[in-house]
């Protein structure tokens, strides 16, 4: 078991090399990096909100969301193309990963992965909440060039932000001053 756990330990490593569609320090953040920056928004933002989701919970989910990314890449938010592929590609990665586990632990990463993509618990709401607000300030922080390649509205990062904002505090007003902020410097377009 303890071969099997360190070389997941290792593999899972491999998510420091998935780049995502924002920047840090004029380089791709990568998708361990942004894990890392969800699970301290979620720490800080977990007493903001009643009734409160168990942190032990949220901090795992926010841990595996995207460790299948190890495999299926990180599909941004608005890839039309990636997007229509995006749960396959995930699906078939999470088998590949989690297989290479002990019984026991490849199905709690299962169990995790799979509620943090169903977002039907409180735990998992907030993560995704976490998680939106994250991918936002991102990109909003390095003059967001994903977004001015594909062109992005206001309207349509809505259709995406509208789970979070939906969460209400402390959600909402921070997604709203990044909206504020991203208009006024010209990320998006209204």
């Amino acid at each position: 078991m303890s071969e099997a756990l360190l070389g997941f330990f290792s593999l899972a490593s491999r998510l420091k090399h998935v780049h995502r569609a924002a920047f840090t320090e004029g380089r791709p953040e990568n998708s361990a990096e942004h894990a890392w920056h969800v699970a301290l928004i979620a720490v800080l933002l977990h007493p903001e909100v009643t009734p409160a989701p168990d942190l032990g919970q949220v901090l795992s989910l926010i841990a595996v969301h995207d460790v299948v990314e190890i495999e299926a890449g990180d599909t941004f938010a608005f890839d039309e193309q990636g997007l229509q592929t995006q749960a396959a590609r995930e699906q078939a990665a999470a088998e590949r990963l989690f297989a290479t586990l002990p019984p026991a632990q490849s199905a709690r990463m299962h169990a995790l992965w799979r509620e943090f993509e169903a977002c039907e618990t409180p735990e998992a709401r907030f993560a995704m909440g976490c998680d939106r607000l994250q991918g936002f300030l991102q990109q909003v922080d390095c003059g967001a060039p994903a977004w001015a390649e594909v062109g992005l509205t206001k309207a349509r990062s809505l259709k995406r932000m509208q789970p979070a904002i939906d969460l209400g505090a402390p959600f909402a007003p921070m997604i709203e001053a990044l909206y504020e902020r991203a208009l006024e410097l010209g990320l998006m377009r209204p």
